[in-house]
């Protein structure tokens, strides 16, 4: 592996929403794994510019630090500009790596990792091999089908969904050679920890936004708030604390969080207790596990959708008590994981997992090893990306 040229990848909106702790380890991860595995990984990522210059330059400050943080220092392009699509010829200025050094590394590289679903087409052909990642099953292929957006031409298309491409799919596959592999976390990163004083279920989420799920056939908001209040009453049926640490910004926001707080919920701004990686990190590591319902297009779309958070959860040895998404061919049910429907069901799984709380907190920390090693999973990426 050591002879190989660089692995570049791709993200998107990292640099540009610092309070997105979590945001950062999505992709945090996959460099893990790739580094683990040897490869020379460099971040590319654009940076929109605001009219606040001050602002701007503060983020990207922090974004580097970040990034020297994870020995990345001398391994990042971020591309200053507009998006070309909206604004085509318009200036870009790269920070990070120079120009001169970028180009260099893009002719050098073996493979584009790609996340940032909507890249410029210019930047993409100056890669000899791209590989697309979906992170966002159902909702990907919902998109390019509805042409609500474009995805230029890859090598390889790599999703993280189950169910894409397969038979049990609820929507199309775009005719698109879909290849499955795991979401990952990197175990060496996120270490089994035993703390008898956790006491507390927590999650971490955005409440809201204006995201939708919306064409001729369906139509709802596609949020966490949909998905958590009709479990408003869940404390109330059971004794186990749970807290949500929510990214709320509007007056709505304030009543709902009031709202919840009276049917017994613990609410945290989330940009206060996990705003960066390392905050994120600790709030996991500091909870008994996590409760957590998923957004209404996983179950809509029934893709067996796993979030990347939930396995920073189990790789910690916290064991996760999340909403069923779907029949998967490897995700147990009561076995350091549970999946519920209901309120009632939910708060039969908590009794359960505390009924055993050391052998499930072992078996969450196995299945984070058996299924989403982020080593492993980017041995399958490189496999199958640089195999023609």
């Amino acid at each position: 592996m050591s002879a190989m040229g660089p692995v570049v990848l791709s993200a998107f909106n990292v640099a540009n929403f610092p309070e997105g702790g979590g945001h950062f380890w999505v992709y945090m991860q996959y460099v893990l794994g790739l580094r683990q595995r040897g490869c020379d990984v460099y971040w590319l990522e654009r940076f929109i510019p605001s009219d606040d210059l001050e602002r701007d330059a503060a983020q990207r400050a922090l974004f580097l630090e970040r990034m020297a943080s994870f020995g990345l220092e001398d391994r990042v392009i971020l591309l200053v500009g507009p998006d070309p699509r909206k604004e085509p010829g318009a200036r870009t200025e790269y920070v990070g790596l120079p120009a001169a050094e970028a180009e260099a590394v893009f002719r050098r590289a073996e493979l584009l990792l790609n996340f940032h679903y909507a890249i410029d087409t210019d930047l993409l052909g100056r890669f000899r091999r791209t590989a697309l990642v979906d992170i966002d099953p159902g909702l990907l292929q919902f998109w390019i089908s509805r042409k609500q957006l474009a995805v230029a031409p890859h090598d390889v298309y790599f999703t993280t969904g189950e169910t894409v491409g397969t038979a049990a799919a609820r929507f199309p596959d775009c005719d698109l050679p879909w290849v499955q592999i795991r979401p990952p976390v990197s175990l060496e990163h996120w270490t089994p920890i035993a703390d008898p004083a956790c006491e507390t279920m927590t999650t971490i989420s955005a409440w809201d936004s204006k995201d939708w799920m919306i064409d001729d056939e369906v139509n709802f908001p596609n949020t966490k708030r949909v998905a958590f209040l009709p479990f408003r009453e869940l404390p109330s049926l059971t004794l186990q604390p749970l807290e949500l640490a929510l990214f709320l910004r509007t007056a709505r926001d304030a009543e709902e969080r009031a709202l919840l707080e009276q049917h017994g919920w613990r609410i945290r701004q989330s940009r206060e207790v996990a705003g960066n990686p390392e905050d994120y990190q600790a709030y996991i590591r500091n909870s008994r596990g996590e409760f957590s319902c998923a957004k209404p297009s996983c179950i809509h779309f029934q893709n067996a959708w796993v979030s990347d958070r939930t396995l920073c959860y189990l790789a910690s040895g916290k064991p996760v008590v999340v909403q069923d998404t779907g029949p998967s061919r490897y995700l147990p049910d009561a076995e350091g994981m549970f999946r519920f429907s209901t309120p009632e069901q939910a708060a039969a799984a908590l009794a359960a997992m505390n009924s055993d709380y050391a052998r499930h907190s072992r078996a969450a920390r196995a299945l984070a090893e058996a299924h989403f090693d982020a080593k492993q999973v980017a041995a399958r990426i490189l496999e199958i990306a640089l195999s023609s």
